[in-house]
């Protein structure tokens, strides 16, 4: 790549849209991406019959408060632990705030007896797919790029170029921390 003019940070954002274009998907209402772990829309979010008939158990809104994404704990009463993150599909949000809060209330989930975690914004394509590949990263200790491939297997997604950015600097901070202190 050294004859081409391209901004160096651009580089490794083309690496990653490379691996999300190797997707042969098309794009479901809901897919299984890790164990127990899914990624969908907005309508599966909003049908109570759907989640039960998956099991869902708790519900991880990335579209919070936007228009056409009804959702808080009420909605769900008791059928579902609700998690609510306001976030913008946008190439100015900064995502990386919800990073931490998202993965330790998935992994919490997880854990939990028979947990399983719906993930989902409006298509289930940008934001919520950028948490999913948060929490592999923080807490399954996926690489950046691993974390991808391993998701694009199972759904069609495209997170923004400002998310991958985001991912891509979170990427780089666990690789540092891991090599300074090899336990974490």
């Amino acid at each position: 790549m050294s004859g081409s003019n391209q901004p160096l940070d651009l580089v490794p954002i083309k690496e990653l849209e490379l691996i999300l274009d190797s997707c042969t998907l098309e794009l479901s209402a809901v897919d299984e991406v890790w164990p127990n772990l899914y990624i969908g829309n907005v309508a599966v979010a909003q049908n109570k019959k759907t989640l039960h008939k998956l099991g869902i158990t708790h519900v991880l809104n990335a579209a919070h408060s936007k228009q056409g994404s009804i959702g808080d704990q009420t909605f769900y009463e008791n059928t579902c632990v609700y998690f609510g993150i306001p976030a913008e599909d946008s190439e100015h949000f900064d995502l990386s705030q919800h990073f931490r809060p998202a993965a330790d209330f998935i992994h919490k989930a997880l854990k939990s007896k028979d947990g399983k975690v719906l993930v989902h914004c409006i298509m289930g394509v940008s934001r919520s797919a950028s948490l999913v590949m948060a929490y592999l990263m923080l807490r399954q200790r996926l690489p950046l790029r691993d974390a991808l491939r391993q998701v694009v297997q199972k759904r069609a997604i495209y997170p923004n170029r400002n998310f991958l950015s985001l991912l891509l600097k979170l990427d780089d901070q666990l690789t540092l921390k891991r090599r300074l202190c090899p336990l974490l």
